[in-house]
Formats: structure tokens, C-alpha cells, sequence
């Protein structure tokens, strides 16, 4: 089958698409276009926009900002529609005597060898490179995690081919409707739990369908749904206390609302949503599991399955309404203010999860975000905190730092 013949796109116009409508980026000669890749990129768009139009190289092999995988370079080839006339390009083309072994197409061996002409260093480079494919050595130290079978976070966003996964792993077909899959497979509780713990990506970034039918539309909640929906109680309920508490009083309970819900996270993730060795091996009880958290790790850069549906959610905060007005029973408008202060923890971290998973953020949420998508690619057996990590050192579940990849890409 013959190759594509891909154009040279000129530097200026390169330069020109550096917004979320149209995205160009170049690694040395090549050019992508990774507009449609904005929103599923793990970091956020914002942080690729900002090197819309530019060489990229430096930035993603940066391991302190963070040094990407192999799967995001996979990303970058699936992306390639041509090549940058850069001033080095240009320099060897009119020194070269022939210059279509530069150009319009990507360097052959000869148009590198008159690339390396310009540029000592890069010659170094090429034949450092060349000389680790001759000795069979790989272009970086890979670590690839037993239990999700991925490397980094950069993995998360790499689309799965659904036929080729179901062909191999003979367990959930991404084009079909998931959950009367689960029900029906027959799959024991040790295959359910190696499997939903190896994460996909569905084509396009899009929710996979789960019900299939007229139900569908519960199983999505947009992150902007979360506080529309819970914010306006908390205020209520908030306002109502204060009617009818001290005014010093009232920011205790709301305060130790606030810092309950911080252990009620941990708990929740470690002893509920992953009761992973303690489920009965039926599927009613995997039906349920897949439902309540599997799906989440199965497709973890899920955009509208990041968050609790309201509907869940009033069922798993129903007991804790009780409990605070069990512990403050001398006051029902102590265990309203406490009550809603959890409930404002619950909203930030929501929003917290979602954002690590599809946001660029501060320098201390970037720390977070490594951390807790640590928890999806690495180890899902530790690292239950979302929003602080301060529970996971209190028992011993804290996440080590994964070794840093050392991957070496030449243009």
C-alpha cells in the first residue's frame, strides 16, 4: 500500500493555529493537528494550548513538569497530517543538491543526512539514535503496572479499539451497551476485578453506552449539575441554622461537617467503592459493583460518568442526615449547619475528582492530580484520598511517587 504523501506546511501558517477551534503542534520537521485530542487530554486543553502553534519536544520530555509515555507519542503519530519548513529545513534544502530528499515529504536518509549538515547536535542525536536500534535497546525505561497494564496517566487518554480489546480480553465490548454484559457474562469475581481495573478509553473521549435504551441519559451527569443542584440546600440550610444558632457556634458545626466528610471520602472509596476482595462472586453483586465505582476505573476519563448522579447521591447521604442529627440530638439546628458543611465537602470533592481528571490546575492541584490518577494507572489498592492525601498517610495507603520514565524522542 503506498505511503501518504503529507505536505510542508509553512512556519507562519503552522504558528496560526493556536486556539481550540484548530490546534497545530510540531515536534522538530513534523506537524500534528490535535484539535480533536484538546479535551481528552489529562492535563486539560488549556496547558496544550499554550503551545499551539510551537515545538513541543522540550515540553514533553521535561520530567519535571512531567515527562510523557510512549502511548502519548502514539497519541502525537495518529495525529501527523505534514511538515514544518523551519529555518533549518529551508538552510538545507538550498544547500542540499537535491532538495526533494527534504522536502515536500518527511526526511529520507538522505535529507537527514543534509539535515545533520546544519546542526552538530542533532547529528549526535540521529546517530545515538540509530545506533540503540541496531543494539535492540528500547528508547526508554517503561514500566508497565501488573495490575491496570499501563505505564503513566498519559496511557489513561490512549483510545482503545473495542474489537481488538474484546477479541483479547473476552470481557466487555465497548461498542455494545455494558452493563447487561456484566450481568450476563458469567465472569467469576477474580477475572471481573483484573479486568475492570485495566482502564479503557472510548472512541472519541464519548461515554460508552451502559443501559442502551431510554435509561442512558441517568447514567451521565455533567460536572456543572453538582453544585446547580447541592449548593442552594447547603445555603438554605446554612441560613437556617444561623437563625437559630450562636453566632460563634455556627461555624463549628459547619466546620466539622466540612472535616467529617474528609474522612467519610476516604472510607467511602476505601471500604465501599473498593470492597473489591470482599464482594461475593455473583453478578448480582459485580452488576452492582460495575454500577457503583467499576465503571469509573473500566473508563476512567469518563467526562459525564465523574461524578455521583444526584439520585446516588441521596441515597448514600440519606443515613449521614441521620447520623448527624444522631450525635447533635440536644440540637436539630447544630446537626443542620454540621450536616450541610459535609455537603460542601461532598460538592468540592466532585468537583475536585473531576477536575484532576480533565483540567490543567495550580501547581499544588498538578501535585493531586499525578497523585490520584497514580491511583487509576498504578495501584488501585491505595491512594483512596481525592481531594488531600492526609488520610492515606493516617493508614498506611499513601501512593509512592512512580519511577520517572526516561523516554528520549528524536525529530
Amino acid at each position: 500500500m503506498p505511503g501518504r504523501t503529507l505536505p510542508t506546511l509553512p512556519s507562519a501558517e503552522v504558528a496560526a493555529h493556536n486556539t481550540e477551534k484548530s490546534c497545530y503542534v510540531t515536534v522538530g520537521t513534523k506537524v500534528y493537528d490535535i484539535t480533536d485530542f484538546l479535551e481528552d487530554h489529562p492535563g486539560g486543553g488549556d496547558l496544550i494550548l499554550q503551545y499551539g502553534g510551537q515545538d513541543v519536544k522540550e515540553a514533553m520530555e521535561d520530567p519535571i513538569s512531567h515527562a510523557h509515555s510512549e502511548a502519548a507519542w502514539e497519541v502525537l503519530d495518529d495525529c501527523l497530517i505534514g511538515f514544518v519548513a523551519t529555518e533549518k529545513v529551508l538552510n538545507a534544502v538550498m544547500k542540499s543538491s537535491d532538495p526533494f530528499a527534504v522536502l515536500p515529504m518527511e526526511p529520507g536518509s538522505q535529507g537527514m543526512r543534509e539535515l545533520e549538515k546544519t546542526d552538530s547536535a542533532a547529528a549526535d542525536e540521529v546517530k545515538a539514535r540509530d545506533q540503540a536500534v541496531m543494539n535492540g535497546v528500547e528508547d526508554s525505561d517503561k514500566t508497565v503496572y501488573e495490575t491496570t497494564g499501563m505505564s503513566s496517566a498519559d496511557d489513561l487518554s490512549k483510545e482503545t479499539d473495542p474489537t481488538q480489546d474484546f477479541k483479547r480480553h473476552k470481557f466487555l465490548d465497548l461498542n455494545r451497551p455494558l452493563l447487561m454484559q456484566v450481568w450476563n457474562g458469567g465472569f467469576s469475581k477474580e477475572f471481573y476485578l483484573q479486568q475492570v481495573h485495566r482502564p479503557r478509553h472510548y472512541r472519541g473521549g464519548d461515554s460508552a453506552p451502559l443501559f442502551g435504551n431510554f435509561l442512558e441519559p441517568l447514567s451521565k451527569t455533567p460536572w456543572w449539575v453538582v453544585p446547580t443542584v447541592w449548593l442552594p440546600p447547603v445555603v438554605y440550610g446554612t441560613y437556617l441554622a444561623s437563625q437559630n444558632l450562636h453566632p460563634m457556634a455556627l461555624p463549628g458545626y459547619w466546620v466539622f461537617g466540612l472535616c467529617f466528610w474528609t474522612i467519610t471520602e476516604y472510607v467511602l472509596h476505601r471500604c465501599l467503592f473498593h470492597i473489591d476482595q470482599y464482594l461475593p462472586d455473583n453478578r448480582v453483586a459485580l452488576t452492582a459493583h460495575f454500577l457503583l465505582h467499576g465503571i469509573h476505573h473500566y473508563l476512567p476519563m469518563d467526562r459525564l460518568r465523574l461524578v455521583m448522579p444526584p439520585t446516588l447521591f441521596i441515597v448514600l447521604a440519606t443515613p449521614f442526615w441521620h447520623l448527624a442529627h444522631t450525635i447533635f440530638f440536644y440540637n436539630w439546628y447544630a446537626a443542620v449547619a454540621a450536616y450541610c458543611g459535609g455537603i460542601f465537602g461532598y460538592v468540592c470533592y466532585d468537583l475536585t475528582h473531576y477536575f484532576l481528571h480533565h483540567k490543567n490546575l495550580p501547581l499544588h492541584y498538578r501535585e493531586l492530580k499525578k497523585y490520584h490518577l497514580q491511583h487509576h494507572f498504578m495501584d488501585y489498592e491505595n491512594g483512596f484520598g481525592v481531594t488531600s492525601r492526609f488520610w492515606d498517610r493516617v493508614f498506611g495507603t499513601e501512593l509512592p511517587p512512580p519511577p520517572m520514565p526516561k523516554v528520549l524522542k528524536t525529530q
